[in-house]
């Protein structure tokens, strides 16, 4: 079926276009270049893709981290956004199912006396988080000892622990393996503490748009788009999430 004629997506074909929100900082999500300007990523080469498909202009909606993206749902300043699942905000938004999988894991400076997750949850110790981001809820829930610095950008959380005012930066996998290079001498841990997928997520009260995206992941799973893109990211430590069901666009 032709996009144009696709009623759960009526909306956004009547204005033409796809907003998308983008949260930076991540190279799992999206990153932007400090000189060119240009967005790269998973996020984006799926935005591009979806708008393409669809017929429709791409818009960008910037934040600068991925959490900070939920705070445009409410005033409803964008269509779909791409995400780490998380309970909290499946209180606001839709998730499709995930297109990619990794896990939750620490980056810990040089010398650090931390070899597995279980070692950081200590009294005493702090754990840099960006504010509101998937690895924030996480371990507001998890840690029992350990306190939570919160931040407001992956640069401040790096900068955290370069200084040893944290003693270790929590992320998923592929984020901490592409960071660690800034940090030379640092390490990231073996084990992990939480399963992290990636979706897409519509704000709630728009099935029509959530069973049109979630059409698209699955197909962006089975032809390849998503290996491709986690290739052209050079992400390490991240796969293609397994199908879910024959979906077809």
């Amino acid at each position: 079926m032709r996009s144009e004629r696709d009623r759960r997506i009526v909306d956004w074909i009547q204005t033409g276009q796809l907003r998308v929100a983008l949260g930076l900082g991540s190279p799992a999500l999206a990153i932007k270049d400090e000189q060119s300007g240009e967005l790269r990523g998973p996020a984006v080469d799926l935005a591009r893709a979806l708008a393409e498909r669809l017929g429709l202009a791409l818009v960008p909606i910037e934040y600068p981290r991925p959490g900070a993206v939920m705070e445009g749902v409410a005033a409803n300043l964008w269509d779909v956004t791409f995400l780490v699942v998380d309970a909290a905000r499946a209180a606001e938004g839709d998730f499709s199912p995930p297109y990619m999988q990794t896990d939750f894991t620490y980056l810990v400076p040089p010398g650090s006396p931390l070899h597995d997750v279980a070692d950081a949850d200590r009294t005493g110790l702090h754990i840099a988080v960006p504010q509101n981001d998937a690895s924030d809820h996480y371990l507001s829930n998890m840690l029992r000892r350990a306190e939570l610095v919160r931040v407001k950008s992956i640069s401040a959380a790096i900068d955290l622990v370069r200084t040893k005012r944290a003693d270790a930066y929590a992320s998923a996998r592929p984020v901490l393996l592409s960071l660690a290079a800034q940090l030379p001498g640092s390490r990231v841990l073996e084990d992990g503490f939480g399963i992290v997928s990636y979706a897409a997520l519509v704000p709630k009260g728009n099935q029509g748009h959530l069973a049109h995206i979630s059409e698209f992941i699955e197909w962006a799973k089975a032809s390849g788009l998503v290996k491709q893109t986690i290739e052209r990211a050079g992400l390490r430590g991240i796969k293609v999430a397994p199908p879910v069901g024959e979906m077809p666009i």
